[in-house]
């Protein structure tokens, strides 16, 4: 199939198909107000690590998670009273919100790379918005590019970066803000900047009062674009370990670990190994234990990315 045949018009059948792929964990690349998104279903860590995989993105970052409306947000996240106003003041547009997961929320673990934050918004496009109640899933979705490339605006430009990796483009046309979309973190009684894109510093200071800026807070809460504070088990990490020590719980990855507690994908499948990193991270994050040890990783496709989070969890603290 060429890559021409992967564009479809947005027509109401081709729509639903849309949402099928979704369902079935699948990729549908899809026009909002900001940039094409890369979407998958935001509750499946297979589909979200298959996100990562396309895009051949070398770290875990936060990604962020459309929604068609405000009962939905509102099973994901929990509202503080700072994301209330500037949902009421934004949504549906070119805001994304970091706000506390909801415990019950269903959300995979990857696309928040293991935090318990969730970036959140609701895009300004009939498209984007058919697609969400066609899928009736949540949809994770960073620009749907090749990670390091530049963000595409027409149905073109994702065919161009990301030949054979998706299932369906939904062509919209030229996307009309053309820019990222905004991202705060309102989790606390002061929003927090992390990222410009659609709507301006004055806009939301205008709603929120003054913005606090990542040089004025460097250990708050990253999202997407900025991420530096990373989820970390409470047990410290030995990485590359070919045998269980005193006192360690062993992930294992691959055949050859029988002595493993978890194995992150007994096949050595990095796709697998991938969806399954976060919630077997802190599965093994238990009492009775001083280490948790960590089988070796091959340094290739998404095991740059699974070896990036590893590293990060294990560094001093």
């Amino acid at each position: 199939m060429s890559e021409a045949d992967r564009i479809f018009k947005p027509t109401a059948d081709m729509i639903v198909k849309a949402g099928c792929i979704i369902r079935a964990g699948g990729l549908v690349a899809f026009p909002t107000e900001t940039v094409y998104g890369l979407g998958a279903d935001a509750t499946s860590e297979s589909a979200v690590a298959s996100i990562f995989a396309a895009k051949e993105r070398p770290s875990f970052n936060p990604l962020i998670v459309h929604v068609p409306d405000m009962e939905t947000a509102r099973k994901l996240v929990e509202f503080t009273e700072q994301g209330e106003k500037l949902a009421h003041a934004f949504w549906p547009g070119a805001l994304t919100l970091v706000l506390p997961r909801k415990k019950d929320s269903g959300l995979s673990l990857l696309v928040s790379a293991g935090l318990d934050t969730v970036a959140i918004r609701m895009p300004n496009h009939p498209i984007a918005t058919e697609l969400l109640k066609a899928s009736g899933k949540p949809i994770a979705a960073p620009s749907a590019n090749r990670s390091g490339q530049i963000s595409p605006t027409q149905a073109a430009h994702v065919a161009q970066s990301l030949p054979g990796k998706v299932d369906m483009i939904l062509d919209g046309g030229p996307c009309a803000v053309g820019l990222e979309s905004t991202v705060v973190d309102a989790c606390g009684e002061h929003v927090g900047f992390l990222r410009p894109g659609g709507i301006s510093v004055e806009e939301l200071e205008h709603v929120v009062g003054p913005l606090i800026f990542p040089d004025d807070a460097p250990d708050a809460p990253k999202s997407p674009g900025m991420l530096t504070s990373h989820y970390a088990p409470t047990l410290p990490m030995r990485l590359n370990a070919t045998e269980i020590k005193d006192g360690e719980i062993l992930l294992g990855f691959g055949t050859d670990c029988e002595n493993s507690t978890l194995n992150l994908s007994p096949s050595g499948n990095l796709n697998e190994a991938a969806a399954n990193l976060f919630a077997m991270m802190r599965e093994l994050d238990r009492d009775g234990f001083t280490r948790m040890a960590v089988s070796p990783i091959p340094q290739d496709g998404l095991g740059l990315a699974i070896n990036d989070r590893l590293k990060r969890a294990a560094a001093p603290r």
